[in-house]
């Protein structure tokens, strides 16, 4: 798998996310992030992920955003907006970069050749 540059990720990620973004107000508000955060921490969620994963939700990363949200209740809605862009840009490029269950392929460019074999008469015999 070709080595990615960090710089270049980040900057496609923030890209990506100011067209997918290009308002103050299509970014999560403080409550919808409240509410992220109390739906993982209610029992049925807790119950859900011990039976699936074998252990408890992970929810203090929900509280985070909670907190980083309410720290910018101060700032500007377009300074908020580009903030916000910043940090998820930077929380995606992260996870681009790190190890992953799809590292274990190499990507194809070109079809493999002769395959699948031609079915022969010898192979009959």
């Amino acid at each position: 798998m070709p080595q990615l540059n960090p710089q270049t990720v980040f900057e496609q990620e923030r890209d990506r996310l100011r067209k997918l973004h290009p308002t103050p107000t299509e970014i999560p508000s403080c409550l919808s992030l409240f509410d992220d955060y109390i739906s993982c921490s209610v029992i049925r969620s807790q119950i859900k992920s011990l039976y699936r994963f074998g252990h408890r939700p992970e929810c203090s990363p929900k509280f985070e955003e909670f907190k980083f949200c309410l720290s910018l209740k101060s700032l500007h809605p377009e300074e908020r907006r580009e903030v916000w862009i910043q940090r998820r840009a930077e929380w995606w490029a992260r996870k681009r970069l790190d190890k992953s269950s799809e590292d274990v392929w190499d990507i194809r460019t070109e079809p493999l050749q002769a395959f699948p074999k031609p079915i022969t008469d010898e192979m009959f015999e």
